[in-house]
């Protein structure tokens, strides 16, 4: 699996500056706000991910919500990779309290991140937090479309695949917190974000069960309306309608589709993650072996 026509450094280097304008833009924006209103509230819930899994979508649909204010920009990486900036400069993107309104982000790197469950309980011990899940295998060549485009993936699917434990093994365990080590796990770590029976029992050992929401990716990108439902619901929030529910996430470049034997090799390594998770979660099973981008009216984002 090559990508085809990957972009240039050019390219690479534009895409990188334009994300640094962007959060240059929003922080800004943040700090004007703090000067006039004073820092704002701590949010009462987080989309914590996962990446390539829907967050953007379900976003879009909770941002929509005449009783939700979303903070200033969808991922804020606090706490993850902008926590040394401080609780002042995180609140100063969210609007003051309301009675009756309710104010989140969503930055899926919170479910992967070693340190995330940890600070985020500190910070927001009342919170809630809702985890959307998608077919690992499915999720791992979604995450490898975003970091072709993004031009800081030269390898082949499958090297990529053979490399990463390599790539990773400087920071996992050891270095979490630098500007290398976050390039590196949100870049490269395809199959590792899989697992998410290792990660969810990291946040469960954090934060009480009952505060988090997991839900599966392909209900609803098959059938929204009842899986936003339950989000409200699980949030306390009224029910509601978006205007629509619609794609939220950018074209991909396109990837030729995986050998057979990659993606055999691929389910094979996350079946049993697969199978703790659905004892975890109480699931009837996991995921089909299905590769495909679902054909409905809701995208990965």
């Amino acid at each position: 699996m090559t990508p085809l026509a990957p972009p240039s450094r050019r390219r690479a280097a534009w895409l990188k500056g334009e994300q640094r304008l962007r959060e240059t833009v929003r922080s800004a924006r943040a700090s004007v706000r703090a000067r006039r209103h004073g820092p704002g509230s701590m949010p009462d819930f987080l989309v914590i991910g996962g990446m390539r899994c829907g967050t953007t979508s379900l976003y879009s649909y909770l941002a929509q919500h005449p009783d939700v204010e979303p903070a200033i920009g969808k991922e804020l990486q606090y706490f993850t990779v902008f926590h040394d900036r401080g609780e002042r400069w995180y609140r100063g993107h969210f609007p003051p309290a309301t009675p009756g309104r309710q104010t989140f982000e969503a930055s899926p790197y919170y479910l992967y991140h070693p340190l995330a469950p940890q600070r985020i309980a500190a910070a927001m011990p009342e919170g809630r937090f809702v985890a959307l899940l998608r077919d690992p295998a499915a999720r791992a060549v979604s995450h490898y479309r975003h970091s072709v485009e993004r031009g800081v993936e030269p390898l082949s699917f499958a090297d990529a695949l053979a490399a990463e434990d390599e790539r990773l093994a400087p920071y996992l365990g050891h270095d979490v917190t630098s500007r290398e080590a976050h390039a590196a796990l949100r870049s490269f770590s395809y199959a590792s974000r899989g697992l998410y029976a290792d990660q969810l029992e990291r946040w469960f050992e954090h934060v009480p069960r009952e505060q988090v929401l997991v839900l599966k990716s392909e209900e609803m990108y098959a059938d929204p309306a009842p899986v936003y439902d339950r989000v409200l619901d699980f949030l306390g929030l009224a029910p509601h309608t978006p205007d629509r529910f619609g794609v939220f996430s950018r074209p991909k470049p396109r990837i030729d589709a995986p050998a057979d034997s990659t993606l055999a090799e691929l389910e094979r390594r996350f079946a049993p993650h697969n199978d703790r998770l659905a004892n975890l979660l109480g699931w009837s099973g996991s995921w089909p072996a299905e590769l495909s981008t679902p054909t409905t009216t809701s995208n990965p984002g």
